[in-house]
């Protein structure tokens, strides 16, 4: 029997899965710097920021999971590899410094400025938006180069 991350009615999991990362990440990390931005924002919509860091850190461990049963059937670059597999980390060290920055702002009342430890966190937190965006574009990048540049080389157009 195949395990329940190799295939989904005859196709592999891995490609299903990894367009959820490719979309939740880069969404929450545009949301977090709104938070950052806009304190009312963040109050309101900061529980579903945070919920939607935390499925998109799950859907990466999916998709390594099912990247590494689909390594069995087919060749990946070890670059790609070493990339999906660092991932699943930093989206989880990411969606920390997020669950920290929204537990302390939300305790800030909305008549006041935040404290300078706050803002500070708020900084991270925009620098490693950027950083996690540029982390799920290098996995992609570098699967789906592993998938399409040979095909496409051999097209002409």
């Amino acid at each position: 029997m195949d395990s329940l991350l190799d295939t989904f009615n005859g196709l592999p999991v891995h490609p299903l899965v990894v367009h959820s990362v490719v979309v939740l990440l880069p969404l929450v990390a545009v949301l977090a710097v709104l938070m950052v931005i806009n304190s009312r924002f963040s109050r309101r919509f900061g529980p579903i920021v945070v919920a939607l860091g935390f499925i998109a850190v799950g859907a990466s461990l999916v998709a390594k999971e099912s990247g590494e049963q689909l390594l069995r059937r087919v060749e990946a670059s070890p670059n790609h590899i070493e990339l999906g597999d660092r991932l699943p980390v930093l989206a989880g060290i990411y969606f920390l410094i997020l669950l920290g920055f929204w537990l302390l702002d939300r305790g800030v009342p909305g008549n006041r400025r935040r404290p300078a430890f706050v803002m500070i966190l708020g900084a991270v937190l925009v620098i490693a938006s950027v950083l996690i965006c540029l982390q799920v574009y290098a996995v992609g990048h570098s699967g789906a180069e592993g998938v399409w540049l040979q095909i496409l080389s051999g097209t002409s157009q």
